[in-house]
């Protein structure tokens, strides 16, 4: 079977897709499918084409201004030429055009699509522009054989969004790679770590635990993983509150390190508006390291109040403090996460028999 993975991003670039896409490909590589990821590089700074992990790598050309969108002529019209050439072409996201590309490229190929859907833009401007992108998008869920949703979240937003019917989609929720957890040690300091790991945009909340910081104890720090077009904004209020100090930045950290910040928390928090899953609450959890998420969106699943615990207003400063004052260097376990193993052979089944 020939596989094409079709994203606007992926490793080393980091985020929820990237990681999903990655985590699948690599799998099914190893189980003796031909897979090849179609991507675009908005950084034009990687290899046009790779192989990582047995997994062939085409990156293509692209306008992604504020790094959305996606826009890649190049990718289009391979995928107009080539689409015939593979069994399945699995399309992720949405929220950026190289699906609509696989979409309107269908010729013969069975369709597969991911949409990771969150129900609106990052900003006022880019939902302005979910109004006519809409009557695009529906292209891709008319055309797709079978939908994939990562939550029941997800689905009921698909389902109300764009009046699909449920038996043309499949929840499959995103995975663990359980062995990369094992043997991690948790390393000695001086002080509590609230950390926060995801894109730097302003709808993921990051900016809450900011402001909240000088309310909490001068012993705990927040650490930041991450880079996106809301960092400048980040940084001006860190300065603004003179939290300098108590604030650190990290960005293209290597696997290993990025686990290691998982391990060394003392609390993991995401009070993202709206997630069509939430990996790093996933990964968190799996270090044992306790999460507060914002009680919306597909983040509502994590909510067990044990483990992850959930704030209805995350703008509330002294709500914030208090659940994390109650909540930091408690120890999560007794979890039962999906392993990314699982994951790609339910997919795998999916394209067989779909």
């Amino acid at each position: 079977m020939k596989i094409a993975q079709v994203c606007p991003r992926y490793h080393p670039h980091i985020g929820g897709v990237e990681t999903h896409v990655r985590e699948i490909s690599e799998r099914m590589a190893k189980r003796g499918f031909e897979v090849e990821v179609l991507t675009t590089d908005p950084s034009k700074k990687l290899r046009k084409e790779d192989i990582v992990n047995d997994v062939r790598v085409m990156r293509f050309e692209t306008w992604a201004p504020n790094e959305a969108y996606y826009l890649s002529r190049k990718l289009k019209e391979y995928l107009k030429t080539n689409s015939v050439d593979y069994n399945v072409v699995h399309a992720h996201s949405y929220h950026a055009f190289p699906a609509l590309y696989a979409a309107q490229a269908k010729s013969g190929n069975q369709l597969v699509f991911s949409p990771h859907f969150h129900g609106e833009g990052h900003t006022f401007f880019r939902n302005l522009l979910h109004i006519p992108y809409r009557f695009l998008g529906k292209t891709i869920f008319r055309k797709a054989d079978k939908i994939v949703c990562v939550s029941n979240f997800e689905r009921s937003l698909i389902t109300d969004h764009f009046k699909i019917g449920e038996e043309k989609i499949a929840v499959i929720p995103n995975g663990v790679n359980l062995k990369e957890f094992t043997g991690l040690e948790r390393e000695r300091k001086d002080y509590r770590a609230i950390l926060y790991v995801g894109r730097l945009e302003k709808y993921k909340g990051a900016h809450y635990l900011v402001k909240a910081l000088p309310e909490l104890d001068n012993d705990i720090i927040l650490e930041i993983v991450g880079k996106g077009p809301y960092k400048k904004e980040l940084i001006k209020l860190v300065s603004r509150l003179n939290v300098e100090r108590r604030v650190r930045f990290f960005q293209d950290l290597s696997r290993k390190e990025l686990l290691q910040k998982y391990v060394d928390a003392d609390l993991f928090v995401l009070l993202s508006k709206h997630e069509a899953y939430g990996i790093c609450v996933a990964e968190a959890l799996a270090c044992g390291t306790p999460c507060v998420v914002a009680d919306t969106s597909a983040l509502v699943e994590w909510i067990d109040n044990e483990n992850c615990f959930g704030i209805n207003d995350p703008s509330d400063v002294n709500e914030l403090v208090n659940l994390v004052n109650n909540v930091i260097g408690k120890n999560a376990k007794g979890l039962r996460l999906p392993d990314w193993n699982e994951v790609a052979e339910k997919l795998v089944r999916l394209y067989e028999y779909s």
